[in-house]
């Protein structure tokens, strides 16, 4: 074909290019800018923050060996995670088959093929069997001359991309959902301790009202409350029992293994909440720490290309095409014979009807990308407000852990009074016990305070991209918010 015959035609097709069209077919979704959110009162402690905390491996600071030996057969064993590694293969391997779309292909092929013809057709061959020996190579190449095939290669690139991200963002969870999970369990130690005492203190209020019974100076009415007192002792200590054997499960869940793997836990070192303290200033560049949001960026870059290759269908396109074969008949050599030919196959193509299935493609195409900026705003909205939750509730914890605080102090005093006025001869040691009964619920509740402070610091760690570090080409390089 020669060139002035090609650029008519392409010329021809741009005339007939309204038959199908992507006109009034746009997404709707816009990103989030996060500057419009305003989150600087709520995140005031970010301010001048440097990125360094939390580090990557946060949990090797707290100094635990057990927690950091968990965290590490977790991260080597949980089957989520190997889900997760399979998801970024799979994303691989589509990225793949894109970009050899891309790419010419070349095809050999042959074959014998046998007939007997009739002797009322005319031809040297008739009444006879006889064989037919073909073989032929085949050339295509698509010339993409508005780049769709490259736009649909850049979003499966962007896929994995987001895919690879997701992966490090479930090793954050798991790292996390590990410590928490240790948090637990070692309050619920705490709570079976507190819950011991509570038993022995009203074991031990029980049989002095049977004495003073027996001495007539109480009636059967406080023994029974003496006794409805030991049996809530004994119901917290098997709800503190309870609490263990949880721990331990979702432990175990968490390291890949079977409940007796759970079993085999040991009490952990109950964590001071000055180990996971969150620093003065709080990471302010929260964006580039969040693999989530990284993560949900890069669909949303995905979703732009795929528009773009879907948009790229509506326009014309060429491909070349070569083929050569060789034909030889009878018992001759195939290599060696004459009939062979050859042809070049520059086609163009140019869609006029397609009862709407490009547009409906587009369309398709325009809903995902809306769905995927959905998303990225559903995260961005959500992280902002989960670190400002977070860092609202440790403001809280501290206040409530400084007022506990004095309480216990308050009540341990109370109780050496009690124990000095008994010893004195003043005081009675049912007194003692009452006073005893008043310190152990001021220890369980600040117990429980300081656990929840740990917790939540852990949950602050992981709001704040749990130690992520964006790596080079974790962030998409195109503006994606442009259709």
């Amino acid at each position: 074909m020669r060139l002035h015959t090609l650029v008519a035609a392409i010329g021809a097709a741009f005339v007939l290019s309204g038959c199908v069209t992507s006109r009034g077919l746009e997404p709707q979704g816009h990103l989030t800018d996060p500057a419009t959110l305003h989150a600087e009162k709520s995140l005031a402690k970010g301010e001048g923050a440097t990125s360094a905390w939390p580090a990557a491996d946060w949990w090797t600071g707290l100094g635990d060996a057990r927690l950091s030996a968990l965290i590490d057969e977790a991260l080597k064993d949980n089957p989520n995670l190997a889900v997760a590694d399979a998801r970024v293969r799979q994303a691989q391997a589509k990225a793949g088959t894109a970009d050899a779309n891309r790419a010419p292909t070349f095809n050999v092929g042959g074959g014998v093929a046998g007939a007997h013809l009739p002797e009322g057709l005319v031809g040297p061959e008739l009444g006879k069997f006889s064989w037919t020996k073909y073989g032929y190579g085949n050339f295509n190449y698509d010339l993409d001359l508005w780049g769709g095939k490259r736009d649909a290669f850049e979003a499966a690139v962007g896929s994995q991309r987001a895919a690879e991200v997701d992966a490090r963002a479930a090793r954050i969870e798991i790292s996390t959902n590990v410590a928490r999970g240790y948090v637990q369990l070692g309050y619920a130690f705490d709570q079976m301790d507190v819950a011991k005492a509570e038993l022995d203190r009203s074991r031990a209020s029980r049989d002095l009202t049977k004495q003073r019974v027996a001495a007539g100076v109480d009636n059967q009415m406080q023994v029974k409350q003496a006794e409805s007192e030991v049996a809530s002792a004994e119901r917290e200590m098997a709800v503190a029992q309870r609490a263990i054997d949880s721990a331990r499960t979702q432990l175990a869940v968490l390291l890949g293994k079977g409940p007796d793997r759970g079993l085999e836990i040991e009490r952990p070192t109950t964590l001071a909440p000055s180990a996971v303290a969150v620093p003065a200033n709080v990471p302010a560049d929260l964006l580039g720490h969040r693999a989530d949001l990284v993560a949900a960026r890069w669909r949303v870059e995905a979703a732009s290309k795929d528009i773009d290759s879907a948009k790229k269908e509506f326009l014309p396109n060429v491909t070349l095409g070569i083929l050569a074969a060789q034909v030889a008949g009878g018992s001759d050599n195939l290599f060696s014979s004459a009939a062979r030919f050859w042809q070049v196959l520059p086609a163009f193509s140019l869609p006029i009807f397609d009862g709407g299935r490009r547009r409906a493609n587009l369309a398709g195409k325009d809903a995902e990308y809306d769905l995927a900026v959905a998303q990225y705003n559903q995260t961005l909205v959500g992280a902002l407000n989960e670190v400002a939750d977070d860092l609202a509730g440790l403001d809280a914890l501290n206040a409530q852990l400084q007022a506990q605080q004095r309480a216990h102090d308050a009540a341990q005093q109370a109780y050496d009074l009690s124990q000095q006025r008994y010893k004195a001869g003043v005081g009675s040691y049912l007194d003692s016990l009452v006073v005893r009964q008043q310190l152990l619920e001021a220890e369980q509740r600040l117990v429980s305070l300081r656990a929840e402070q740990v917790d939540t610091s852990v949950q602050l760690i992981q709001a704040l991209g749990g130690g992520f570090r964006p790596e080079a080409g974790d962030q998409p390089v195109a503006a994606a918010d442009t259709h």
